[in-house]
């Protein structure tokens, strides 16, 4: 629903057919799967756990001699197998439904709006002509009091339709729309010389019936190559993403060298030419006194010379620091994306040893209680992953710091909470945390009495 909201005003008015629809939102359903497979594990492990404790399955387990890890370990290799599966699909087919997705999107958004007549609006959709409907019947084809003005020949509105009836209709390939005009009569200006923008001769014709066909391929979808958008971050896998960023740092080592070579050879370099002698030696550093020897003139050439040079090198300067600027970018968006491809299946891990335990300590199952915990938990692990990429593109942080913040905040709490299910605390009890405060005033008033 997300996306249909943030791209709705792309899709309405478009005329896209429902196979074009249902394959956008086919591949966008994959790139849903990084947020929802977390908080599946999340979920899942929370409420299995919940009911094993909610019907004493756990106690009895435990009362035969099994620890809580040794119940856990056949989910725990599943979750293991299900991290690894994600890791394949962030770096194999996730790129591929990104490429697919965004090639796709880029085409509707580029596609011409539908023609659609409104009874009374002209219309200016088909290029070269605008039209007028009076009102158009329930059937849809049906026209009444058409007015159409000939731009095509771009000399104003020299060509004029109208008609009393009509009716429309596209061809079996949708490539044409036919326009069929009843009763009806057409005007033209005729411009030949310039004695005629005098005179303004007409010609004009009355019709039973005329037929215009109206080309309607720029308003059909039309798929772009998809290898336009390979070299974007998140298209590519980990291999691509590594030789994306070291033809990067190549070509911005490159940069610099040039950059050096280039300011020393082009602007610290003496080029004063002068149209008149005497000129400087230009194997000898200008010093006050030669500068004092010039006349009025050459010190003012030799100023606006140097002014110059200066100009054009600071130019030069900022035009290399706006490439390292891009290229520093590019770089941390390729560097995050390939540390996104581990998080995702890192994360399935670190939630399944918060869920697990959780579960086991709360002891609900069902839809009540393990999902309030589950969304509080992932809320924070979606908001800790926005804020540490958000602070990597920022450089406030380094990208791996910034792409595993979530993790290694989390990392803990599930420690944790293992620690705690493994020795039965009573971690949501109340009197856990009351029962403690009463005994310690109790032993006080004992001591004061």
């Amino acid at each position: 629903m997300m996306f249909v909201f943030k791209y709705i005003d792309d899709f309405v008015g478009k005329g896209l057919e429902a196979g074009v629809l249902a394959e956008l939102f086919f591949y966008f359903s994959f790139t849903t799967i990084p947020m929802a497979l977390p908080l599946a594990v999340l979920l899942s492990s929370l409420m299995t756990f919940g009911n094993m404790g909610e019907h004493f399955e756990l106690t009895a387990m435990k009362s035969s001699g099994l620890s809580l890890q040794k119940i856990k370990r056949p989910l725990l290799l599943f979750t293991i197998c299900l991290s690894i599966g994600a890791l394949y699909f962030s770096n194999y087919i996730l790129p591929i439904t990104n490429l697919k997705v965004g090639s796709l999107l880029y085409d509707i958004r580029e596609s011409k709006p539908a023609l659609l007549f409104k009874d009374g609006v002209f219309n200016h959709s088909i290029e070269g002509f605008s039209m007028r409907v009076g009102k158009k019947e329930k059937d849809g084809k049906t026209l009444k009091d058409i007015l159409i003005y000939d731009h095509r020949a771009m000399q104003g509105n020299n060509i004029v339709y109208s008609a009393k009836s009509g009716s429309m209709e596209e061809t079996g390939d949708k490539m044409y729309l036919v326009l069929t005009l009843n009763d009806g009569v057409s005007y033209k200006d005729i411009i030949d010389n310039a004695k005629d923008e005098k005179t303004h001769p007409m010609w004009r014709d009355k019709f039973e019936q005329r037929i215009i066909r109206f080309d309607l391929s720029e308003f059909k979808l039309s798929r772009t190559n998809e290898d336009l958008f390979k070299s974007n971050c998140q298209m590519l896998n980990l291999g691509q993403i590594n030789d994306a960023v070291d033809s990067m740092e190549i070509k911005n080592t490159k940069r610099k060298t040039d950059f050096a070579q280039q300011i020393k050879k082009s602007y610290y370099s003496n080029s004063t030419n002068f149209n008149s002698k005497p000129r400087l030696d230009k194997t000898k550093t200008p010093t006050i006194n030669s500068f004092s020897k010039l006349t009025k003139p050459q010190q003012l050439l030799l100023i606006e010379n140097a002014s110059n040079i200066a100009r054009s090198a600071k130019a030069f300067a900022d035009s290399v620091s706006i490439d390292y600027e891009s290229y520093s970018y590019s770089r941390i968006n390729f560097l995050i994306e390939w540390h996104r491809k581990f998080t995702l299946s890192i994360a399935c891990l670190v939630l399944f040893f918060i869920g697990s335990p959780l579960g086991a300590i709360i002891r609900k199952g069902g839809l009540g209680m393990p999902v309030v915990v589950s969304v509080v938990f992932f809320i924070t692990f979606h908001i800790l992953s926005i804020t540490g990429e958000k602070l990597a593109k920022e450089e406030t942080l380094l990208p791996y710091q910034g792409m595993w913040m979530a993790t290694i905040i989390l990392l803990p709490i599930g420690v944790f909470l293992t620690y705690k299910a493994t020795s039965d605390s009573a971690l949501f009890d109340i009197d856990a945390y009351i029962n403690p405060i009463k005994n310690l005033f109790l032993r006080k008033k004992i001591k004061d009495t």
